[in-house]
């Protein structure tokens, strides 16, 4: 399907894996608009104009009803909705400096877990009412979670737990979309070229988490989640499934 001039949104799509799909979006001349903290849209695709940039955090509810309401005005609903906005901090329960604060648990999942249904069930109230198009229906929602969901080390109790709470999302979602011909999918990446990835993981250490991959042994491209992404947009019989997209990685409990 030409996918000229459809209306997205992409949170968290100022870096990383939300950039690259920004780009990939552009490429395809869907109108694109960028929900983040520090939305950096300059250079993301094509030059066409056509990307938006909204300052935007999505686990505040005032702050996705107004960016979603100016998605509306400016494009229309957005038919592909991309989360990709999250954190990964992690902390031991009993750490060094004591027990993890409640307070840290509870903002990875207000931002991982509150802020991509938060998301969705704004931009949902517009997209019910677009009209279904032939062969692609409504819409379709890519949420982002990690093979943390399944293989959390050490560490990464609260970040674990965000991620296998939006692989929880997906099914339910799915089906009570179904009704407004809307399908639901998640990404589980694994360890990705992004600027957190570079600038907190250390080469030794990334070699060593690669070490556990099967086949290709390196961390994955921005550009290949994006094109994942667009796949799913495109093929229409993928609803309500979760990707592992890792080269075979399995995580080390440490």
């Amino acid at each position: 399907m030409d996918l000229h001039g459809f209306s997205s949104i992409v949170t968290g799509g100022s870096s990383g894996l939300g950039a690259a799909v920004v780009r990939t979006l552009e490429a395809q001349g869907c109108a694109v608009v960028v929900l983040d903290r520090d939305p950096l849209v300059s250079g993301s695709g094509s030059g066409s104009g056509s990307t938006l940039g909204l300052a935007c955090d999505v686990s505040d509810e005032a702050s996705v009803a107004d960016a979603v309401a100016e998605t509306t005005r400016r494009h229309g609903p957005a038919r592909i909705i991309v989360n990709c906005a999250g954190v990964g901090d992690n902390g031991r329960v009993l750490g060094r400096n004591g027990v993890l604060p409640l307070a840290a648990f509870r903002r990875v999942l207000d931002i991982n877990v509150a802020g991509t249904f938060n998301v969705i069930r704004l931009a949902m109230a517009e997209l019910a009412k677009a009209p279904e198009l032939p062969g692609f229906g409504r819409g379709v929602i890519v949420n982002t979670s990690s093979i943390a969901a399944f293989d959390g080390q050490t560490g990464q109790a609260a970040y674990a737990a965000s991620k296998a709470a939006v692989v929880g999302l997906t099914l339910p979602l799915a089906r009570e979309f179904a009704r407004l011909a809307v399908r639901v999918m998640t990404i589980c990446p694994g360890v990705f070229h992004t600027p957190m990835v570079d600038a907190h993981v250390s080469a030794q250490v990334l070699d060593g988490l690669l070490a556990h991959g099967a086949y290709p042994k390196r961390a994955g491209d921005p550009a290949e989640f994006a094109e994942l992404v667009l796949a799913i947009v495109r093929n229409p019989m993928l609803n309500g499934e979760v990707i592992r997209l890792d080269g075979g990685l399995r995580m080390p409990a440490f």
